[in-house]
């Protein structure tokens, strides 16, 4: 551990309290895992998936049904797959098109997000937040949106196209030939955001990125809840970004700091993301800008039971300190700042942010 100056304090303090607020940074830069990761291509070694639940004043959620052959008939949440050129949103907002063609061409709309589900759903609606990110990896991610109409009407029968049938309202009890139960789960997690908001309002930041990265705001939490974050050095002091390999978890970025920046004591802690602070994405320019960076919260967490080389169990005593890291490019950091402290420990503690949950 190392002091900082007052300006390298300020600064680091600066890029911390920005994550905190929800906020995002320009990623000029990736530390570990670049080597191993090709840029982040829709349709080609990335999928994004956008996914939208939308209750009405009865707390029902709308569902559409499939047209699709290989699903005909049965129901699901709005959801697809983001196309080349768009952000997420437009995703979720593409079918603001003409209703007589069925091509990909985007009509652009003001910055106001406005998300639409009229092709399938018959409605307009805006997201209210990301309730939830799915990951198989970081060439399958699925984005899980709350949102709210914002006008139209359900899609009958009548309207019914390659897109989907119709739509309906789904009290959540009554009998409905599901395409997956997968997303039972989301509407129970809507449901539970509605009632009692567990993490601040959460949107994409316009921010581009070439690969899929994790920027990690990496604490450790000693005695008295003093904390330490994890810093890179150079070129100037900053939190270490990762890239997402295609063979694990997203979230396997963060173990791959720590085992560059101490190895020895790696197999000695778990590496737990707690979950999402903020998330940039642009996407507008193909294979350049299709990345996404997740900045996470990541506890390092000392493994109670450790064995020794015969696997019998060995009685550790905690220090109160981090682990030393043995690779002179990182850097421990003891937060000072009390405000700053106490929203490290609350977001730890609680988990009060976007989860982001491994489907491997």
């Amino acid at each position: 551990m190392e002091e900082l100056t007052e300006e390298q304090r300020r600064q680091v303090e600066e890029q911390v309290e920005r994550l905190l607020r929800g906020q995002g940074s320009e990623v000029t830069v990736c530390d570990v895992g670049l080597e191993q990761s090709k840029p982040a291509t829709l349709r080609k070694n990335v999928t994004y998936i956008v996914c939208a639940v939308i209750f009405n004043d009865q707390d029902e959620v709308l569902m559409v049904q499939e047209a699709k052959q290989d699903c005909y008939k049965k129901w699901y949440l709005p959801a697809g797959r983001v196309e080349v050129g768009e952000s997420l949103e437009e995703g979720l907002r593409r079918e603001v098109r003409p209703t007589h063609t069925h091509t990909h061409t985007l009509l652009r709309l003001p910055e106001t997000v406005c998300l639409q589900v009229k092709e399938e759903a018959g409605f307009g609606c805006e997201p209210v937040t990301l309730l939830l990110i799915q990951e198989q990896g970081p060439q399958w991610i699925r984005f899980i949106f709350l949102a709210k109409v914002t006008g139209g009407s359900l899609k009958t029968l009548a309207a019914a196209d390659q897109e989907s049938l119709q739509a309906s309202w789904w009290d959540r009890h009554s009998a409905l030939p599901l395409r997956g139960r997968d997303i039972l789960p989301l509407i129970d997690c809507g449901l539970r955001y509605r009632q009692d908001p567990w993490h601040a309002v959460t949107l994409p930041i316009d921010l581009s990125c070439r690969h899929v990265v994790q920027r990690l705001v990496l604490v450790f939490t000693g005695a008295d809840d003093q904390i330490w974050i994890l810093l890179i050095k150079a070129p100037t002091l900053h939190l270490p970004t990762a890239a997402a390999v295609k063979t694990h978890a997203v979230t396997w970025a963060a173990n791959m700091v720590v085992q560059d920046a101490m190895a020895t004591a790696y197999y000695d802690h778990d590496v737990n993301t707690l979950g999402v602070l903020s998330l940039q994405h642009n996407g507008r320019q193909h294979g350049k800008t299709d990345g996404v960076c997740f900045n996470t919260l990541v506890a390092l967490i000392p493994d109670h039971v450790q064995r020794n080389e015969d696997g019998e169990k060995v009685e550790q005593t905690p220090t109160g300190q981090p682990p030393p890291v043995e690779n002179p490019r990182y850097v421990w950091w003891g937060v000072q700042k009390q405000e700053l402290r106490e929203i490290l420990l609350e977001k730890t503690k609680k988990t009060s942010i976007l989860p982001l949950h491994s489907l491997y």
